[in-house]
């Protein structure tokens, strides 16, 4: 619209009454999240804006698409925008993207999120894991003084599979065998005294120290303080890496106990089990492929570490993949 036309239409503003009021913003709301959506994205991409495909960093802009700015790459002559390389690419509707941001920080279940923003229950369910794609490494980058480790299991889970590689069961069923077994998921929590957390699907069954090696250690500062259950694994896996390790015999009724001034216990990770596993309660099962995804939202979550949609999406669109 040219600029006289459109004085024109904002002087007659004021004649509009109530209904009619609410009539135009109800139009101009999704323009609105649009240009929040594209203006944080230009934010958060500006810093390290880089090209997907070689990695180059010095490009020019290159005309406009689908509401985003789009750059050439001096490098290599490819062309790309500010989602290219991330989870988000190709997804369309971006005026609705921070309401579902702030459905993630909701916990809403798919049906009531795809309600709530106005979109088909499968496109909330693709846009979830779109945007916890990322979310899920946004990790600390170690874990210092006493770090407390322990597992927790969940019954392995199929839901969504067109075909099953076991017997079908009833959802929320048991499984077959007593005990740890194949058929259930092993959950590693790692988390020291300052909230720091990492987690891992270390794999099906009983843990291994080999597991501890894959999931634990990179995250590990050698000089801390390793604390367990009387699990062999982490003894094995203490000894061989040299770490100081304390086991608490959780099966004699031992909780707590004392060395020097230090209190030896697993209580913080297994809270945070708890608060998972409540947590997951509210979905009606998750599908053992996309735990990690859960257990990435899941620590966003805890403590009230994110805090806006804003951030949300910042996290969920903040790196390349190259």
């Amino acid at each position: 619209m040219k600029t006289p036309r459109f004085k024109s239409l904002l002087a007659r503003l004021p004649l509009l009454n109530g209904p009619q009021r609410r009539q135009v913003l109800d139009a101009l709301h999704p323009a609105t999240g649009l240009d929040q959506v594209v203006a944080l994205i230009d934010r958060v991409r500006a810093p390290a804006r880089c090209c997907p495909s070689c990695g180059g960093a010095h490009c020019h802009r290159h005309g406009v698409a689908n509401d985003l700015q789009r750059f050439r790459c001096c490098a290599c002559g490819r062309t790309f925008n500010d989602l290219s390389g991330t989870p988000l690419a190709r997804l369309r509707l971006k005026g609705k993207w921070l309401e579902y941001s702030q459905a993630l920080l909701d916990s809403l279940a798919v049906r009531k999120a795809a309600d709530r923003i106005g979109v088909h229950r499968n496109t909330a369910f693709r846009w979830r894991h779109r945007f916890l794609n990322w979310v899920k490494f946004d990790r600390p980058p170690s874990l210092n003084g006493i770090v407390e480790a322990d597992e927790t299991f969940l019954l392995e889970s199929q839901k969504g599979s067109r075909k099953l590689d076991r017997p079908a069961r009833r959802r929320g069923g048991h499984a077959g065998k007593r005990g740890i077994s194949g058929e259930l998921d092993c959950i590693l929590v790692a988390r020291d005294r300052h909230g720091n957390t990492i987690d891992a699907v270390a794999g099906r069954g009983a843990l291994t120290a080999a597991q501890l090696e894959r999931d634990l250690l990179p995250k590990l500062d050698r000089q801390a303080l390793l604390v367990s259950d009387g699990n062999a694994a982490y003894r094995a896996f203490s000894r061989k890496h040299k770490i100081a390790h304390e086991a608490v015999n959780l099966r004699a009724g031992v909780r707590v106990r004392r060395r020097d001034n230090l209190a030896i216990h697993v209580q913080n990770v297994n809270s945070y089990h708890q608060r998972f596993k409540t947590w997951l309660l509210g979905f009606r099962g998750v599908a053992s492929r996309y735990l990690p995804n859960y257990l990435g939202w899941r620590w966003a979550l805890d403590g009230g570490r994110v805090k806006s949609a804003e951030q949300l999406f910042g996290i969920a669109v903040g790196r390349t993949n190259r």
